[in-house]
């Protein structure tokens, strides 16, 4: 790079580059750049001079930069023919100058672009704003850059003094005579360190290595997607006992579980070391599970005791500890994902007492009723979208969130209810449960059709046949999955579920520990098949638990024994997530919106349910209408899930995705009023003992 180019750019800007004179000078200097800014005290002939004398330091500093890369240069071919030195050490000395060309030709970098970022601020106008605002980023950047490369050469520093440490300690060892437990240490130690070589990822070198920087211009080229620099804080515990907790502190700083904060607000923890040997335990994740078990006793019982679900309860301490209330739960991430257990273990509870015969008693009604009910409701939907002027992939998202129903919640309210059928009629639960489960496929079926309608949302007249073609192929995969499911079912129920239940029962007398850990594997195991195809997980734990009931009815009651305890601590986690994303003060403010929204839903959904059963009922079983619409009438848990994906991916605005959750929300709450006022009209009294 040459030193007159850079003079002339110096002179076309004008910049003081007395800045770069030594510290002593730097106060007169800036007070000269007042008065000349000012026009005080100074005259053409000593700005020039001003001006040559700033210049000539630069470049006098520039020719100096380049005798000492010439040195470097030289001592790097001299290690590289020095005989004498190891294979190791010529690496090490070598490595150790070209980190200090590094730093010189960064610090040169760095004046080149503070002329460009000048150079383009004195090109754009102050009263742009978007031109500032783009100024002001590509400047973020380059802190961000400065800081990542900054980081590195510090960690290249740091390796460089363990080599000199461990060269120090090479040196005493060998002038003097080492004891058997000394030998044996040192051959530990150096054993430890290879082993941690060995275990350590190089995450951040990896990632940093699919960047190119480009010289002086202050840009950077990205050439692997998804890595990205980020500038973050580092976030330590507040303890109130600072003297108490500072080695507690010192412990924590060498095990890296300090919170990150990004730009965005999002939150970090450690998920994988560097250093594996040591064990680690999110602490923050613990004292999150603790407390929503502590609290969630009182919430439960007190929702008993004036005759609302103990899910209530749960929902009411996710409340409480989340953002809108106290604001202690940090680890809010993993505590959802160990709720969706809850989940998995609930829908295999669901499926161990829905029997293959009744499956096969009303498995038409169960396809039929889902997918005529989400057609209307999406007519519905674009019908009202029309009026008010909404776009029509948000009246679908929105009317497909609404379409569903929640299968954890109904399967409280049938938990060891009595529901013996009638010659010729049909079970009601039977057909509730059938129409949820196939809820669940459309679940996956709408997921799998998301990235589609999210590019419908930004696409032209033109690509609408493209669109519409690419949502049917999609659903042709999503059939193809479910035909390929339960071929894999039928083989398992046929050949495999049998003898391997036998075998599990075998080796569990005394001890239920194994019987247990095998019906949760196999529980896992229909979940990722499940998964693989395409299809939501949720289809994968129901069919898991109907395949076991089909070994009979005392099978199905030993492994219910042993995994409902299990199954209810992970409800009481998955119910206190959902508490988390509850807003009332959003629900107070808008509360007589939201009463409206709710209702008229809940009334929707009841009205339309009422409607496709009485067509696809047989006539004996027009009675269960009723109660199976009251059931459906509430909106499922799970549109919190797609109503973030839709905000986060542009279909849905903050405020419709504020009152999906409000309504979602509501409308469980109606939900125990409304199913124990439909059993208590149309259930006989022996089969309400427990359905209410």
């Amino acid at each position: 790079m040459r030193v007159t180019g850079f003079i002339s750019l110096w002179t076309l800007v004008s910049l003081p580059c007395g800045q770069l004179a030594n510290p002593a000078e730097h106060e007169d200097v800036v007070k000269h750049a007042i008065k000349l800014h000012r026009g005080k005290g100074a005259v053409i002939a000593q700005r020039k001079q001003w001006v040559l004398e700033s210049c000539r330091k630069l470049s006098g500093l520039l020719r100096q930069k380049n005798v000492v890369l010439n040195k470097l240069k030289n001592a790097i071919r001299a290690v590289e023919k020095d005989a004498g030195l190891s294979d190791e050490e010529k690496l090490f000395q070598v490595h150790t100058f070209e980190i200090f060309q590094k730093e010189l030709n960064e610090s040169e970098n760095s004046v080149f672009q503070a002329i460009h970022g000048l150079q383009r601020a004195l090109q754009g106008d102050y009263k742009d704003v978007v031109n500032m605002k783009e100024s002001s980023r590509q400047r973020l950047e380059a802190l961000r850059e400065a800081a990542i490369k900054e980081e590195m050469e510090y960690v290249e520093l740091l390796a460089a003094e363990k080599h000199q440490v461990e060269a120090l300690k090479n040196m005493q060892h060998q002038n003097k005579s080492l004891s058997m437990l000394d030998e044996i240490l040192e051959d530990v130690r150096k054993a430890a360190d290879r082993l941690e070589e060995e275990i350590e990822e190089h995450a951040f070198d990896d990632n940093k290595s699919t960047w190119q920087w480009t010289p002086h211009s202050g840009m950077q080229n990205n050439l692997v997607r998804g890595v990205n620099f980020e500038a973050v804080l580092r976030v330590e515990e507040d303890e109130a006992n600072s003297k108490r907790n500072a080695s507690k502190r010192e412990v924590e700083d060498d095990l890296g579980l300090s919170m990150l904060i990004d730009s965005q607000n999002n939150q970090y923890i450690l998920t994988k070391p560097r250093d594996s040997t040591i064990p680690r335990a999110d602490h923050h994740f613990i004292k999150d599970i603790v407390t929503i078990g502590m609290l969630s006793l009182p919430c439960g019982w007190l929702c008993t005791t004036i005759g609302l679900p103990t899910m209530f309860g749960y929902i009411i301490c996710g409340v409480l500890l989340g953002p809108s209330g106290l604001n202690s739960i940090k680890s809010i991430v993993q505590v959802e994902t160990l709720g969706e257990f809850g989940v998995f273990f609930t829908l295999f509870l669901v499926g161990l007492e829905f029997s293959p015969e009744r499956l096969r008693k009303v498995w038409k009604i169960s396809l039929q009723g889902p997918c005529y009910m989400t057609v209307l409701m999406i007519a519905f939907g674009l019908l009202w979208g029309h009026l008010l002027q909404i776009r029509p992939t948000q009246s679908v998202f929105i009317s497909t969130c609404l379409s569903l129903s929640s299968t954890p919640l109904v399967s409280r309210f049938l938990a060891g209810s009595v529901r013996g059928d009638k010659e010729g009629d049909i079970d009601y639960s039977s057909v509730l449960l059938g129409m949820l489960v196939m809820q669940d496929v459309q679940l996956g079926l709408f997921i799998a059709v998301m990235p589609t309608l999210i590019q419908a949302g930004v696409s032209t007249h033109s690509s609408i046949f493209k669109e519409i073609l690419r949502i049917l192929i999609l659903i042709g995969q999503i059939l193809f999955s479910l035909a390929a499911v339960f071929l894999i079912c039928l083989v398992i129920k046929t050949y495999l579920i049998g003898p391997y239940y036998r075998k599990l029962h075998a080796e569990s007398k005394g001890n239920k520990e194994i019987l247990i850990l095998g019906i949760t594997a196999f529980i896992f195991l229909m979940l990722t098949i499940t998964e693989l195809l395409d299809v939501s997980m949720e289809l994968g734990c129901f069919l898991a638990g109907a395949l076991i009931s089909s070994q009979g009815h005392m099978v199905s009651e030993e492994i219910m024994s042993c995994i409902e305890p299990i199954r209810d601590f992970l409800a009481i986690i998955f119910f206190a997530s959902i508490g988390l994303h509850v807003f009332p003060t959003f629900v107070i403010y808008e509360l007589t919106v939201l009463l409206f929204l709710t209702l008229s839903v809940v009334i929707m959904k009841f009205v339309l349910a009422v409607l496709v059963l009485s067509l696809i009922l047989p006539k004996t079983s027009q009675y269960i209408k009723w109660i199976v619409s009251a059931g459906l009438a509430q909106v499922s848990e799970f549109s919190f899930v797609l109503g973030s994906r839709a905000r986060r991916a542009g279909i849905i605005s903050r405020e419709v995705y504020l009152l999906i959750l409000s309504v979602t929300t509501l409308s469980l709450l109606l939900a125990p009023a409304l199913w124990r006022a439909a059993i208590m009209k149309c259930v006989p009294r022996p089969e309400r003992r427990s359905s209410t």
